[in-house]
């Protein structure tokens, strides 16, 4: 068994729907001729039942059932002219008293005895028995009730009549029908066998063309292939293209945006690092020459080569925070203060930018986001801002109602570049010669997405720019936060 279900599960998707169809179709004609075999069995039964019981209530019979019964008692026995073939008096014990003429009789039975020992003359006994030469017949037993002696009066033992018919007729045409059914049931059988056949070959053909393409992908690395789809159409297959072809420009697009983020990196990496090799070959050639380095352009060297460290690590640190997957950022997802998270951003702002005026007005929000991650982004909102205001200039911070605006008073920015801003590594050209990979405000959009929140930059009335955040939450910590 288990050999047959492993094969059954090594076919094809088409065979194995041509088979369940025609295994399906197969018990369903199955059941409908066997029934209707039995059906016609009963009603010809039925008929020749009525057919024997109207003989045995005629006037032929009755009219000798005296002759029986003197007969079986042992009286002189009369003519015997049954009408019947198989038309004989049996007594109680089974013994044949009186018959047809014919040279064959009717086998007789236990239960026949039992009738007739029973002596119920009002009831007629149906069953299926041979004769003495093996022939097939239908019988009907009916009890005639005690048997008397003309001669003498005494009473005998209960006699009864047995009239049978022959069943060869009713058989042939028993035998005939089961032939039909059984020709028609196959025939039905192959005939739904390969209809399921074409069926699974046209229904399974879109998951052909599926195969395909999903086989072409895997063989080329082709993400441009797509699967046609009708617009009306809603059925599984159609929606498992749908996604397929969903899934595949998903793929593509990652994968172009992967392309441009190490393609991004390789340029920003390569300005700090050409300037760290220049620098430290200076530094060496001063060392392997005996030519010492004036102390003023030494001390300038050092601090170009940490400060190009520094924007190096900070670019390492974004491009991690970016390859982080969703999985790992909502693992540390919890309940956040953002009032205190802003307060922490704002004291690492006030110590990189100690000439500049920050004002605060925060109102408690509890919004649901990773901790670390949002400090992150209200520490790169800040910075900018920082970056960007002039000398001795002000910064106003308000967070009301979970709506965190950060208002500087720079030189704010143009019309133009406000739809570019949260791209990755992409930089104002009048902020390319500031510090800064150009991810840091990509890093707050996606940051505040997965918090279910919005940011956006704008110009602000009177120069500067503002950039608001809003984060969904409440004035109060919810209950499960503690």
């Amino acid at each position: 068994m288990r050999r047959l279900v492993r094969r059954y599960r090594s076919l094809p998707i088409r065979s194995r729907l041509a088979l369940l169809v025609a295994a399906a179709v197969a018990f369903a004609v199955a059941a409908v001729s066997v029934t209707c075999w039995f059906i016609v069995q009963g009603k010809l039964y039925d008929q020749l039942n009525n057919d024997l019981a109207k003989g045995m209530r005629g006037p032929a019979p009755y009219g000798l059932i005296n002759d029986a019964l003197q007969t079986c008692a042992g009286s002189p026995q009369g003519d015997g002219d049954f009408r019947s073939s198989y038309t004989q008096a049996v007594k109680e014990d089974g013994s044949i008293c009186l018959s047809s003429n014919a040279t064959g009789k009717v086998k007789v039975t236990q239960d026949d005895k039992n009738e007739i020992k029973n002596a119920n003359t009002d009831e007629l006994y149906f069953r299926n028995g041979t004769d003495t030469e093996g022939n097939a017949v239908r019988v009907v037993v009916k009890p005639m009730g005690t048997t008397h002696n003309r001669q003498t009066g005494e009473a005998g033992p209960n006699v009864g009549l047995l009239v049978a018919a022959p069943l060869k007729a009713t058989q042939s045409t028993l035998n005939d029908l089961a032939l039909i059914l059984l020709l028609v049931s196959g025939v039905g059988v192959v005939g739904a066998g390969a209809a399921g056949l074409a069926v699974a070959r046209a229904g399974l053909r879109p998951v052909d063309k599926l195969t395909e393409a999903v086989e072409h992908v895997a063989r080329t690395e082709d993400l441009s292939i797509r699967i046609p789809v009708e617009e009306d159409s809603e059925d599984e297959v159609a929606r498992l293209s749908r996604s397929f072809n969903s899934m595949t420009s998903s793929l593509a697009s990652s994968r172009e945006l992967q392309q441009q983020l190490i393609a991004d990196a390789g340029h920003e990496l390569r300005t700090p690092l050409t300037s760290l090799r220049t620098n430290i070959e200076l530094l060496t050639r001063s060392e392997e020459t005996g030519r010492p380095i004036p102390p003023a352009d030494r001390k300038a060297l050092l601090a170009s080569v940490k400060a190009q460290m520094t924007e190096l690590a900070s670019l390492i640190g974004d491009l991690q925070e970016l390859s982080r997957s969703e999985g790992q950022r909502g693992e540390r997802v919890q309940v956040v203060s953002l009032e205190d998270t802003v307060e922490a951003a704002l004291n690492r702002a006030r110590l990189r930018g100690p000439e500049l005026t920050i004002t605060a007005s925060l109102e408690p929000w509890y919004t649901r986001a990773e901790p670390a991650a949002l400090e992150r982004a209200v520490v790169n909102i800040l910075d900018n801002a920082v970056k960007f205001s002039p000398e001795g200039g002000t910064i106003e911070v308000r967070l009301v109602d979970g709506v965190l605006t950060v208002r500087d008073h720079g030189p704010g920015i143009p019309a133009d570049e406000l739809p570019h801003v949260f791209d990755r590594f992409w930089r104002s050209p009048s902020a390319r010669a500031l510090p800064g990979s150009g991810l840091g405000l990509s890093i707050v959009a996606r940051t505040v997405q997965e918090a279910g929140g919005a940011v956006s930059l704008s110009r602000a009335d009177g120069g500067g720019t503002v950039a608001t955040v809003r984060l969904p939450g409440a004035p109060t910590a919810p209950p499960d936060s503690a």
